[in-house]
């Protein structure tokens, strides 16, 4: 369920395209309705637990991901969902 306001959330998570350059999260989970997306995200080391910070957002999304820095295209930055670290 998306709310109206500027960040987005879905369930217990902010969308990694919610975050601001330079900030850090804790990844909760990735949206399986791309199940291919979903499978290569996890190959890449992005799956519940793992460290992430954004480091930019255009053209596309950068962010580092542990110890792996990861370019992605907008829907499939919606689509890993984060906890927000202070």
């Amino acid at each position: 369920m998306l709310s109206g306001s500027s960040v987005s959330t879905f369930e217990h998570g902010r969308r990694l395209v919610s975050l601001g350059v330079g900030e850090r999260g804790v990844v909760v989970r990735v949206l399986r309705d791309n199940p291919a997306r979903a499978e290569r995200l996890k190959a890449l080391g992005v799956t519940p637990g793992a460290r992430v910070r954004l480091l930019q957002r255009f053209p596309g999304f950068v962010f580092e991901c542990d110890q792996t820095e990861l370019a992605v295209e907008p829907s499939v930055a919606r689509a890993i969902l984060i906890e927000e670290l202070g």
